[in-house]
């Protein structure tokens, strides 16, 4: 047996052939039949599947002004940079070759005569060293990667699957020891015929392990050492050259225990040692170069290899946005454990809409003006915004501080408030009356003029259409902000001064369902994820519903978009590790949702609320740029304000994410009122969009969405004056009660009315009741005698004054003014001519 085993050294050159039988010897100590030794060694596969190894994957931002990739995050399983050759120190090469494979360059992949005598030695339990090449663990760390890679990272048994792979890959006892190792043998001798020895020793500087999660020697350079492998000292590249044999027995970030800082990293420091002698004797550094690099202690400079989103910063909740689409779309996998697989292991390079030049300055006022945590009460506050063109989000702040950890500091979540349950976790919030926006649209869909006048007061018993049905609500008991009890008006001030009651009248003359079907189809869904048109009540139109702030702001977007509607969208480009692109969710823009008629109607409504006097001139940077918007409040609990250009729209919200707690007149720690801070939010982020993207003009409103609506004023002369209130209101108009005029009627009958014939819808028509002094020329007076007039006009108490026609005998009354039939007051002088 022992001249088998020696003569196996002299074959240590010989390729193919000559190798197989030479390992029959060792096989037969393992019990392996002589005769199958040869045919085992044969049928063993010849070509590794070498997959790419398991790279971390970056999302970054892009600087619109230099071009530079920012890093925003990395997700990884194992902490790899990969690096190329040229990259790699020749110091570094020099360690790793003499601490590892000194005669790598000049074998063919297998050390034979080492192999077999460390196969004999753990045989006999003499030893338990591997005695590999290079080649060979290349070949041991892409079988551990490919085991991995398979290992499910969601199952319970993840940490003793991963372990296993490493037993499979590194096991060297009994049969399926040799086994293995033939298996590794004949993988080498494969692939120093196909591959350089650069790449097969890149390859395996770029996979190795050198304790815990930190995978390839770049990785291991910046967080040993916070230095790159292009860059390290001698003592550097020997300590890492000396982790790789036993990375997790050898790595240096212990603090305390055996081979820590507390022994100076006892074993390490052996090691390292180890390796600088062997560089010594191979001539790769000189003795005053060993003798230095010796002396000194290792001091590792430790960078944490931190991931995720909160490494962000105040991009975290973007971060985390954009994470969520790579996790929850099929186009990166077909289940969430192929996405998530992808995220941790495959390197990709995902490039974001994010643009910090928005970002920055919306993500300060966010700081300056909302608190974290307020009063244990779930006070929250996010913004978002993003082009209207193409949906690109290009900026999404809030209030609190990102953490995946669980804490009872509300200041600190992992919720995006401005996302959804898909992305972000988060399930929306009642977003009030910006939802009025719907009934708007709809009220232009079905015809009507925004000029159109409407009794918009409080009513206690007002008829509401709910998908073909009736339902009959009191608008009393919500009201109207600071008490209002409403007023006659048109749509323009309704929506300038955001009137409850005035909504409510223009969704009576619609269909709740109609709304709803308008919110669904700009885009809008519960934060949840069912459609706003599974629940229709006539409340819808004050937005109860639990909508995304980013939702909404998509569907302002739409009208400012000239009625195209555009789904947000946060990556722009994804990269796979080996630099081909990846594809990703497609721009999504859907034209005529809106007819450009009612988009431009709309956006002409809308331009009221941010002007002087509307409810969302504070949010307005009144730099020069046409501005749309509207706010919203629910329950004084949240409010939001959203304002867009024609090129960006901004949408914020603040109030509480669980619960109703009060906001309202409620100081803010930051300053200001919590129910007032969405407006310099709002402001400042689209102050900083409004210089980037030059809003435009917004078209011309439609004539006739925006005609004056005349309509019939019914007569109430001679009602009383109740009857003729009544009346007036039942047809849409105010009514004004005017001072007294002259009339012989009781002084409760309505003696005069103006308007009458048409008027605007909900004009107010003034009606003047009698005052009860009025009398009427009488008109039988015509062709009387002086005589008979005179008694006639006396009789109803008004004087006469005959003109000399009347003094001759027989004359007769041909005219009088008054005319006959005039009302005039008692005692007016009537002017009698005869003829």
């Amino acid at each position: 047996m022992l001249g088998g085993l020696l003569g196996l050294v002299g074959l240590s050159a010989v390729a193919g052939l000559l190798v197989t039988t030479s390992v029959t010897p060792v096989l037969a100590m393992a019990g392996i039949a002589g005769n199958s030794a040869v045919t085992l060694f044969e049928e063993l596969p010849a070509n590794l599947d070498v997959n790419a190894p398991m790279e971390q994957s970056t999302i970054y931002a892009t600087d619109p002004n230099t071009g530079e990739n920012i890093v925003l995050a990395s997700f990884y399983e194992q902490n790899r940079v990969p690096v190329t050759y040229e990259q790699l120190s020749p110091t570094l090469i020099n360690a790793i070759l003499s601490s590892e494979d000194k005669n790598f360059y000049s074998h063919g992949g297998v050390n034979l005569g080492a192999t077999v005598k460390a196969v004999i030695d753990n045989l006999r339990k003499t030893s338990s060293r591997g005695a590999s090449t290079i080649t060979q663990q290349f070949v041991k760390n892409v079988q551990i990667q490919e085991c991995e890679q398979k290992a499910d990272a969601a199952s319970d048994t993840y940490s003793e699957d991963l372990q296993q792979c490493w037993l499979d890959a590194t096991n060297a006892k009994g049969a399926d020891g040799i086994e293995r190792k033939l298996q590794e043998m004949r993988y080498a001798i494969q692939i120093e015929k196909t591959s350089s020895k650069n790449d097969i020793l890149l390859g395996y500087l770029n996979i190795a392990n050198f304790g815990g999660t930190v995978y390839g020697i770049e990785a291991a350079a910046k967080y040993y050492f916070s230095a790159s492998a292009s860059n390290l000292t001698i003592a550097q590249a020997a300590t890492l050259a000396g982790i790789v044999q036993n990375p997790n027995n050898l790595r240096i970030d212990r603090t305390e225990g055996e081979n820590s800082a507390a022994d100076g990293y006892a074993d390490t420091l052996n090691r390292r040692d180890y390796v600088l002698g062997r560089m010594l004797a191979d001539g790769k550094i000189t003795q005053a170069e060993h003798d230095e690099a010796k002396a000194s202690p290792i001091e590792p400079k430790i960078t944490p290899s931190v991931q995720g989103c909160a490494t962000a910063g105040q991009n975290a909740y973007f971060c985390q946005y954009a994470k969520s689409i790579i996790e929850n779309d099929p186009i990166f996998g077909e289940t969430r454990q192929e996405r998530s697989e992808l995220l941790r292991r495959g390197g990709l390079k995902i490039y974001t809409t994010l643009d910090l030049r928005v970002q920055g300055p919306a993500a300060q006022a966010m700081a300056d003006n909302a608190p974290g945590n307020m009063d244990n009460q779930y006070f929250g506050a996010a913004g978002v915004s993003l082009n209207t063109s193409n949906g690109n989000i290009i900026s999404m702040t809030q209030n609190t501080t990102f953490s995946e950890t669980k804490t009872d500091d509300q200041a600190f979540t992992s919720l995006v408030f401005a996302g959804d349950k898909t992305h972000g976790n988060s399930t929306g919030f009642p977003v009030g009356s910006t939802y009025k926006i719907f009934t708007l649209i709809d009220w232009l869909e079905k015809g009507h003029s925004v000029r159109e006048t409407l009794n918009g007061a409080v009513q206690r018993s007002l008829k509401m259409n709910v998908c073909g049905g009736t339902q009959t609500i009191n608008t009393a008991e919500i009201g109207n902000f600071g008490g209002n009890r409403g007023y006659t008006s048109n749509v323009l001030n309704f929506t300038a001064q955001s009137l409850n009651s005035g909504f409510f009248a223009m969704a009576a003359k619609l269909d709740i369902c109609d709304i709803n079907k308008v919110a669904d189809r700009m885009g809008v869904t519960y934060g949840t994820g069912e459609k706003v048109t599974d629940s229709n009540v006539p409340y819808d139109v004050l937005g109860p519903k639990n909508i995304s702030p980013l939702a909404m702001a998509a569907a302002y977007a739409t009208v400012a978009n000239g009625g195209t509607y555009c789904a947000p969208r946060a990556i722009e480009k994804v990269l796979n590790a080996d630099g081909t692109e990846h594809e990703i969710p497609p721009i999504s823009c859907k034209e005529g949702v809106l007819t450009p008629e009612v988009a431009a109607t709309a956006a002409f409504a809308l331009q009221g609320v941010m002007a002087s006097g509307g409810t969302g001139a504070r949010a307005n940077p009144f730099d020069g740029t046409p501005m749309i918007g509207k706010t919203g409040t629910h329950n004084r609990s949240g409010t939001m304000m959203i304002e867009s250009s024609t090129k960006v729209t901004t949408a914020v919200w603040a109030g509480r994410w669980q619960g109703e707690a009060d906001i309202f007149q409620v100081p803010s720690q930051k300053g200001g009122l919590l129910n007032e801070i969405r407006y310099p939010i709002a402001k400042a982020a689209q102050a900083a969009a409004n210089q980037l993207y030059i809003g435009e003009a917004f078209p011309q409103p439609d004539r006739n969405l925006t005609r004056q609506i005349l309509t019939d004023v019914p007569s109430v002369v001679g009602m009383t004056v109740d009857e003729a209130r009544a009346a007036l209101e039942g047809a849409g108009f105010s009514v004004s009660v005017g001072t007294p005029v002259d009339g012989s009627q009781a002084t409760n009958i309505v003696a005069a009315q103006d308007p009458s014939g048409q008027a605007p819808t909900g004009a107010t028509v003034t009606i003047s009741p009698s005052n009860g002094q009025a009398v009427t020329v009488p008109e039988d007076i015509l062709g009387k005698s002086k005589t008979a007039a005179f008694a006639s006009l006396a009789g109803v108490g008004l004087n006469a004054q005959f003109d000399t026609s009347c003094n001759p005998g027989g004359s007769k009354v041909s005219s009088t003014d008054p005319t006959p039939g005039t009302a005039t007051t008692k005692g007016t002088t009537v002017t009698v001519v005869c003829e």
